[in-house]
Formats: C-alpha cells, sequence, structure tokens
C-alpha cells in the first residue's frame, strides 16, 4: 500500500493518467491525496472529476478556488470567465451528480496517524491545525446547506484581510474560505495579501509566504498544498508544495507520503495556451 500526494491537475487528465502509470497506481491498495483544483483551464475537467470520484476511498481530496469558482458558475452566481474550461462539464448528463460530490469534499484533510495535513494554498499564521479544522468545518457546513447559493454569492473579496475571533457572518466565511484556498502571502501581523502570485523573491516588502512566518501557530505540522504554480516544488520545514505548474508547460507531481522514506515523481508536461 502506498499513499501519493498530487499536485493541482487542472484538467490536465491525460497527464494524470500517466502520472499514475509512472508511478504504478493500484486502486485495490494505494490511496491518491488531491491538494484541490483538479478542474479548469485545461481540456478534462469532466474526465478528471469522474476519475476521481469513481475512485472512492481511494482518493482524498480538498477543495480548491476552481471547484468553488465551478459551483459559482453552475450556482448562477458568477459568470464564467474566458479561460474557463466549464461547458463539456456543465452539460454532461452527470453534471448534477459530480457537483453534489464537490461540495461534500473538505478543505483540510489531517491524517494524525500519517502525520500530514493537507489544503489547497495554505493557513494563516494565526490558527494551529486544530482550530484550522474547525474553521474548516463551518464553510464546510455551509457548503452542504440550503445556505450555499448564499455563500457563493458573497464568497468572492479580499477582505477581511486579517483573522479575529470576532469576524462574523459572510466576512467570517470568506476569511476562512480565501486562507484555505487563495493564500499565497501575508505581512508580518498575518495580514493576507491575495494579489500577488508570483515566486519568493519577487513580492514587495514587508510580504512574506505564508509558511515562512516565524510565529506560525501551525509550524508544528506537516502540511501538504498545492496553487502555488511559480513557487514549484517545495521540500522543507514542514512544508510540502506540489503546484509544478503541469498546466503551464511544467510538471506534475507525485509525493509518496508513507514509508520510511519519501520520494517524488514526476512527468513533463506540455502545457495549455492560455490566452491572456
Amino acid at each position: 500500500m502506498a499513499i501519493f500526494a498530487i499536485g493541482d491537475v487542472q484538467g490536465c487528465w491525460l497527464e494524470l493518467q500517466r502520472l499514475l502509470n509512472k508511478i504504478n497506481f493500484d486502486p485495490e491498495d494505494d490511496t491518491l491525496w488531491f491538494t484541490g483544483d483538479l478542474v479548469n483551464r485545461g481540456p478534462g475537467s469532466l474526465e478528471t472529476l469522474r476519475f476521481v470520484k469513481k475512485l472512492g476511498n481511494a482518493a482524498i481530496t480538498v477543495l480548491g478556488n476552481h471547484e468553488l469558482h465551478l459551483l459559482a458558475i453552475a450556482h448562477g452566481k458568477f459568470k464564467a470567465r474566458k479561460n474557463d474550461t466549464f461547458d463539456a462539464l456543465l452539460t454532461a448528463h452527470d453534471c448534477d451528480e459530480l457537483l453534489e460530490w464537490l461540495r461534500n469534499l473538505p478543505l483540510m484533510h489531517h491524517d494524525k496517524t500519517l502525520g500530514y495535513a493537507m489544503v489547497h494554498a495554505g493557513l494563516p499564521p494565526q490558527w494551529d491545525i486544530e482550530e484550522a479544522a474547525l474553521r474548516a468545518k463551518e464553510v464546510e457546513r455551509i457548503l452542504k446547506s440550503d445556505q450555499l447559493g448564499e455563500f457563493l454569492a458573497n464568497m468572492y473579496g479580499d477582505e477581511p484581510s486579517i483573522w479575529t475571533k470576532d469576524l462574523k457572518s459572510w466576512d467570517r466565511l470568506r476569511f476562512i474560505t480565501n486562507c484555505f484556498t487563495r493564500i499565497r502571502y501575508c505581512d508580518k501581523k498575518g495580514r493576507l495579501n491575495l494579489k500577488q502570485k508570483g515566486a519568493p523573491g519577487n513580492q514587495p516588502k514587508g510580504l512574506f509566504p505564508w509558511f515562512e512566518l516565524p510565529k506560525r501557530k501551525n509550524r508544528s505540522e506537516d502540511i501538504v498544498f498545492g496553487h502555488w504554480s511559480t513557487l514549484g516544488f517545495r521540500a522543507e520545514n514542514g512544508i510540502y508544495a506540489l503546484d509544478t505548474g503541469c498546466l503551464w508547460g511544467g510538471k506534475l507531481t507525485a509525493l509518496r507520503l508513507d514509508g520510511e522514506e519519501m520520494f517524488r515523481t514526476s512527468i513533463d508536461c506540455p502545457g495549455i495556451k492560455i490566452t491572456k
């Protein structure tokens, strides 16, 4: 039995199949952890969702920003963007079934025995892993409820930028959602900056990757995440960044998490032409 974490697929269905062949994935014995953003921009979002859903307990997936974006479009709360590639999915005979499956996925997976937590983007420095789990549950309950549409209508936006326990209603849920699905940089006080997307070293002065803040309360936990293609693969100080830019002509990466020795496997990807 093997457990592999895989970075953002983003509809690159054929590349995912090549990677699984390379690691000799066996759904009867092995488990895949997906860091979110299974869909969008690539041509195979429908095939990817069908495949991962069919894996059942052999796959553990957390929600990414592109899954939430898909739900918002499907529920009429946001218009599709120019480079979104959801048409085949939204007109598929099993679209409703796939969307129902998505809304029931978690924002965080924590395996205490294995010693890893997985999120799509990251965590703010104010939360330890136990509080992060509680905050994830807040949004997950809304996603499963009859308030889904109202949540999706209020989900977009960069504010509030810092956590306080006094946050309420949609501001509170929006901040939590942005942490799990969009965070990259923070200032020293833990204030999110969601505009900056480049690689570390190119950000404005006073901003730091969320995982480099010295007083980060979740520092004691090993955290697997995706989302940040310009960051590339990182495995240091308890963080494992797995979005290696398959969509952009980089690689699709799997990281084995179980066993005595962790190892990484990647395939080269041709990339998808994105109209700017």
